[in-house]
């Protein structure tokens, strides 16, 4: 309660600061949680033009996706880390809609991407325009990795070199160990990072289209030693950007997808097991009734902050989905469906452009997680998180309908 109140107390002093538009979110988010869920399809329908208004409007202009939008300070740079996991994400919803502008959209970023790309095959960190993002950065280059690997399965072997590069240089920098600890971001605390594993998952697809180069044996020994960082309730040492004691809900999510990517490619069932004890603990976390997901958690599983962080939340719903695919536990499905519901309840699908379809970093929007922010990070979850919604609840309709 002590905690409650002191974080309360200070955005109601930063609040006097506020432009006018900030003011407004902030008042309307104090009310709490909309009542209006606009659906699914209409749901991924705007945030894929919310996507593609970020794109245009990245003050860098470089064919990459801006970072966020700020109703403080306005659209920022494009960012290569998102702007590289984003690729598969508007690539799926190229098929969708069957729009190929989406697809083209899509092949722009990565013709950035790989201009950017540096000689040893790494990318920097950080956002355009940032002096502490020259440097080589593990995970941004796994990020990216994903999108030039879906850029060669849909264009062709034009991005299997730098996409061949990126992975290469991957296994080169990893210690022997299997963790990556030489090129860390500037922007976090440093120290060893459990939600590494979500390079990992990059190099498995890479493996998937180079099988002859072990990218796989790399990625193995990367999910090995972050298994060891797991605790029996299935929580995870070394698991945040900042503050290991009580990590966000969007590193753990990391850390979890990158596990399952590894049980989705080697079908090891040891692997199922460490994933549905994270999984089986995040349940914990969860308000069943209406789906609200502490932004930061402490290793008992209880919350640790009074706003939610709306990018771990859907990262959280998409590795329920997936167990729930696996293994069939309704308390997985309900669980992400009902943390999707809540996340569309924060949406706006009414103007001004610059945040329609958009997600914020937390609800709310002065959370500490991405405060006053749109982040293109969170609406690629979004739309990755109710699309595979969508897929299960028409496989589910399908099977009742056979039954009948």
């Amino acid at each position: 309660m002590v905690r409650k109140f002191k974080q309360t107390m200070r955005a109601l002093l930063s609040y006097i600061k506020l432009p006018r538009a900030a003011k407004k979110e902030f008042h309307k988010d104090l009310l709490g949680l909309s009542c209006e869920d606009p659906g699914i399809k209409i749901a991924i329908e705007e945030s894929a033009a919310w996507l593609c208004r970020a794109q245009d409007s990245s003050i860098s202009q470089d064919g990459g996706v801006a970072r966020h939008f700020s109703i403080i300070n306005g659209w920022s740079a494009s960012y290569p880390e998102t702007t590289g996991y984003i690729i598969p994400t508007l690539l799926s919803c190229a098929k969708l809609f069957g729009d190929s502008t989406l697809r083209d959209r899509a092949k722009r970023m990565l013709d950035w991407l790989v201009s950017i790309q540096l000689n040893d095959g790494s990318i920097y960190g950080g956002i355009v325009g940032n002096k502490k993002s020259d440097v080589p950065v593990t995970f941004n280059t796994g990020q990216i990795l994903l999108g030039m690997a879906s850029g060669v399965r849909e264009f062709g072997k034009r991005y299997r070199g730098p996409m061949r590069k990126a992975a290469d240089w991957l296994v080169a920098s990893q210690d022997s160990d299997g963790c990556w600890r030489k090129y860390p971001s500037t922007f976090v605390k440093p120290g060893e990072k459990a939600y590494d594993t979500h390079v990992a998952w990059g190099l498995f697809e890479a493996e998937r289209i180079e099988p002859n180069r072990h990218y796989a044996d790399s990625a193995m020994a990367n999910i090995q030693w972050a298994l060891h960082l797991q605790q029996e309730n299935g929580w995870f040492e070394k698991c945040c950007l900042t503050d290991t004691s009580r990590p966000l809900t969007h590193t753990l999510g990391y850390v979890l997808r990158g596990i399952l990517e590894a049980y989705r490619f080697t079908k090891n069932p040891d692997l199922l097991k460490s994933c549905m004890k994270t999984a089986d603990g995040l349940l914990q976390a969860i308000d069943p009734e209406d789906g609200f997901l502490p932004g930061r958690l402490y290793p008992n599983w209880e919350g640790a902050v009074s706003w939610t962080c709306l990018t771990g939340n859907l990262q959280i719903a998409i590795c329920w989905l997936m167990l729930y695919q696996y293994i069939g536990n309704k308390a997985y499905r309900d669980a992400a469906f009902a943390t999707n519901k809540y996340v569309r309840q924060t949406m706006k699908i009414d103007k001004p452009d610059e945040i329609r379809g958009g997600i914020k970093g937390s609800f709310p929007i002065y959370g500490a997680y991405g405060a006053y922010q749109y982040l293109n990070w969170a609406c690629k979850f979004f739309i990755d998180s109710n699309m595979l919604e969508k897929c299960i609840r028409k496989q589910s309709k399908e099977a009742i309908n056979r039954q009948c």
